[in-house]
């Protein structure tokens, strides 16, 4: 459609939310300076909301999400390493990695970096718990890294054959990982295998059983063990969940709206790959049979679906990186994946982890979640030439909490070939947020493998993306999707509007959208059951943020 991407005009603005009151959201969005008390007294209360806060934790539309994020602080003790910045030119990534190890092998502590410009060379890991890399602050210290991942381990190609490049969605040039997982990914790739990037590791059979588990229903915070003797409160466990002959787990997923039943999942080879379904949560507490969790269960347990509490690879825990940026020279963005590696920062088999203060710059990929859970991502931002993915979370990524982000309008025009997409989220991962982001390009891509009960809130967005996903990995959508007051700037559809696309969505409070550019159908025929409320007034509903007004209910 000519004009499709040009910038709407003052005019065009006042057509859906009203100029005025973009300038004034987009300003609170990537400053929060603006008080939600303050917004909410113009508010209208919300319905949905008043249905949600009598039944928080089985609400139908609603996902609960107010455990989602870090629970720990940055360590306040342990051993700190201050790492000089180099002679110029010289590189620091081989001083980086080896203070990183030596406070993590001390049990934990800070690295501190100078102000100024470190070149590195080679990727900066953290691999150990209570490990913090910090600099002087994202515009006073800046990661210049030297060489992209293919360049320092590898081509990374695709399990399903092709010329795809898994560095398109993959991996980070500094990398919080543990270090099994490290060892694995890197012998897989080299020997050209494909490896298995979930809670469980390449080999899914080395996970080991605690216990089974009775039937409980979605919501619940207390499940009964069969035996809870390898159980004890603190631990870090894995709930997974097959899938029957019938999939009635992932119709479950789905809401299991109608359509749901009717659905062609076994042709959907990526997604049933995803199966079993796996959720890291600690224990609370144990009496008896029953066992306490720190979040309630996302989904229904059922017999048919063997539900039980296993082990999972050891994932690196209340570890982070804050206070700097990540510099790439200004390359050309590459055709659509085939990205070489040029990505900033991801957490993999990371728990209670975080980034703070952190932005990224030129990347093919700016910040990843790939089978991470309970992490924040607070303050950080992607700009520069244009990303692939500004934002990816896949891999069974559950409970995490990206704030105050930004993604910058793309210095250079976006090259023939390539592809932007924007906040992703895919591969069964849940209960994940987005809250008080500014995105002046990119979209809302939910990119199939069906995630499901994610929530999007107070963000504002210039819509101008796309959402990616092949075929093969199914839905776009699963049930309990919910965009809460979102400002669409150029009135774009696509991926923000729910209702009629994702079932037992809510989409509340959104700027008035019209269908242009990528148009979806609904993948579930039938009836969806989603609700759509303040229609029109992006920032007229009450709560003004969902995931802020979970925690304080």
């Amino acid at each position: 459609m000519k004009g499709e991407f040009m910038v709407p005009t003052r005019r065009h603005l006042l057509g859906s939310a009203g100029a005025a009151a973009l300038t004034a959201l987009g300003s609170a969005a990537a400053t929060g300076t603006a008080t939600a008390a303050a917004r909410d007294r113009g508010a209208a209360a919300s319905a949905l909301w008043r249905e949600f806060a009598a039944a928080p934790y089985t609400h139908p539309q609603i996902p609960y999400v107010g455990r989602a994020g870090a629970r720990s602080a940055p360590p306040a003790h342990g051993r700190r390493v201050l790492v000089r910045r180099p002679a110029r030119g010289r590189d620091a990534a081989g001083a980086l990695n080896r203070a990183l190890r030596e406070v993590g092998e001390a049990g934990g502590g800070t690295v501190q970096l100078e102000p100024g410009t470190y070149h590195v060379g080679d990727v900066i890991r953290i691999a150990h718990d209570r490990v913090t890399l910090r600099g002087a602050g994202s515009g006073r210290t800046t990661l210049h890294p030297t060489a992209h991942l293919t360049d320092l381990i590898g081509p990374y190609g695709s399990r399903y054959g092709g010329d795809k490049s898994a560095w398109s969605w993959a991996g980070g040039l500094v990398w919080v990982c543990p270090r099994a997982r490290w060892d694995s990914l890197v012998a897989a790739i080299r020997t050209r295998e494909w490896p298995f990037e979930g809670w469980t590791g390449n080999a899914r059979d080395e996970w080991r059983t605690l216990t089974a588990l009775d039937d409980a229903p979605r919501g619940a915070w207390t499940v009964r063990a069969a035996d809870p003797g390898a159980l004890r409160p603190g631990q870090l466990v894995l709930l997974q969940l097959s899938d029957d002959g019938e999939h009635t787990l992932l119709r479950h997923m789905a809401g299991d709206v109608p359509g749901a039943a009717r659905y062609s999942w076994a042709e959907r080879e990526k997604l049933v790959s995803y199966v079993p379904y796996e959720w890291p949560v600690r224990v609370r507490a144990v009496r008896g049979r029953a066992v306490a969790l720190e979040r309630p269960l996302p989904l229904d347990l059922r017999a048919a679906w063997q539900p039980r509490l296993t082990t999972l690879v050891r994932p690196v825990t209340r570890s982070g990186v804050e206070g700097l940026t990540v510099g790439f020279d200004r390359t050309e963005q590459s055709p659509h994946l085939h990205d070489q590696g040029r990505n900033g920062v991801v957490f993999q088999c990371a728990y209670d982890c975080r980034a703070d203060d952190v932005r990224v710059v030129n990347a093919d990929n700016g910040f990843g979640l790939v089978a991470a859970s309970a992490c924040t991502l607070r303050r950080t931002r992607v700009s520069g030439r244009g990303s692939h993915h500004p934002y990816f979370c896949r891999e069974g990524s559950h409970d995490n909490l990206v704030e105050r982000f930004r993604i910058d309008r793309r210095t250079v025009p976006a090259p023939p070939g390539s592809q932007l997409h924007g906040i992703n989220v895919e591969g069964l991962s849940s209960h994940n947020v987005w809250s008080r982001g500014r995105m002046d390009m990119g979209t809302f891509d939910t990119h199939r493998g069906m995630p499901f009960a994610n929530v999007r809130t107070q963000i504002t967005v210039h819509n101008d993306g796309r959402h990616g996903g092949d075929a093969s990995a199914g839905p776009l959508y699963g049930a309990r999707f919910a965009h809460w007051n979102v400002t669409v700037a150029n009135a774009r559809a696509g991926c923000v509007r729910l209702d009629g696309i994702a079932p037992y969505s809510a989409t509340v409070g959104i700027s008035r959208v019209r269908e242009w550019g990528q148009i979806d159908e609904p993948d579930f025929d039938g009836e969806l059951h989603t609700r759509l409320e303040g229609y029109g007034c992006p920032d007229g509903v009450r709560p003004w943020n969902l995931y802020e007004a979970q925690r304080a209910l």
